[in-house]
């Protein structure tokens, strides 16, 4: 995948009925399903069910099976509730007769109120400034650990810039906090905000857990920890569009018996919180003398 379009190919599904979607995965460098495309699938699927125009609000799932990326997913949604306000659905994805994921998704009907925001850090530095992971990959290409670079190497739809480089080959401790500005490639006019925020589900589940392993980045490195992601919660709060870059803005309050807890807010460049994330995630050392 390289564009915007090609992403907007996986995510949008093969309907067999009206309740029930069939989806294709794409490998991101891993040998399984990424997760982010699951949770952008399932958003997918969910949203094909609501009638009434409500917008999606938030979101709770969680990832029971590794996919397998040669087997088509089915999605099934389940109508829980068409209340005053609100529509919730619960779907559940399927290989074969395996439940590989749940998610329970809620969706509320436009209405006027009070608002506030957390504000976006200040002094940090904008895209212009920042190496791509693709620059990364030119420039540092040869001195890079196998493994990242055959990450980097991925074509993608998306470009990360995060805002400090960090050296993988230094070994030393980091703060519990990730930076990055993304972008979409390719034409991103005239989306709708249910295809943003199927999107914007698609990236959230890119780069939350480094947070989390960054506090132990003397030792730890993807190579050496086996990761995955168990759960995933999402709240959209504001439309926006993907002509600029945002921010997503990520910390880990924990790590404790092998997972790690990572919670994030993603923001326009101007400031304007559009989602919160939040995720616990495997983080299992293969070998801690490594």
């Amino acid at each position: 995948m390289t564009t915007v379009n090609d992403l907007l190919n996986l995510l949008v599904l093969e309907k067999v009925n009206d309740n029930t979607f069939n989806g294709v995965s794409k490998t991101v460098g891993s040998p399984i399903v990424f997760g982010g495309q699951v949770l952008a699938q399932a958003i997918n699927a969910a949203s094909r069910t609501i009638k009434n125009e409500r917008v999606l609000h938030s979101m709770h799932s969680y990832f029971l099976e590794a996919g397998d990326l040669e087997i088509p997913i089915t999605y099934n949604v389940s109508v829980v509730r068409d209340g005053g306000s609100f529509s919730v659905r619960r779907v559940t994805a399927h290989q074969n007769n395996t439940t590989i994921f749940i998610l329970s998704a809620s969706f509320h009907k436009k209405e006027t109120g009070y608002s506030h925001q957390t504000e976006m850090k200040s002094g940090l530095k904008q895209p212009e400034e920042l190496l791509s992971w693709t620059d990364m990959l030119k420039q540092y290409g040869d001195f890079l650990p196998k493994s990242l670079k055959a990450f980097f190497q991925i074509e993608r739809p998306i470009e990360f810039k995060p805002t400090k480089f960090v050296n993988p080959l230094e070994k030393k401790d980091l703060p519990p906090y990730y930076d990055v500005w993304f972008k979409l490639k390719g034409d991103v006019k005239d989306l709708d905000l249910v295809t943003k925020q199927q999107i914007l589900t698609y990236v959230s589940d890119y780069n939350i857990l480094v947070s989390a392993l960054n506090p132990h980045a003397s030792k730890a490195h993807w190579g050496n920890t086996q990761t995955a992601s168990l759960d995933h919660s999402m709240w959209y709060f504001r439309d926006f569009d993907f002509n600029d870059w945002l921010l997503f803005s990520i910390e880990s309050p924990s790590a404790s018996n092998a997972r790690g807890f990572a919670r994030g807010n993603i923001f326009t460049r101007s400031g304007k919180l559009i989602a919160s994330v939040a995720q616990e995630g495997l983080m299992r050392p293969k070998n801690l003398k490594e």
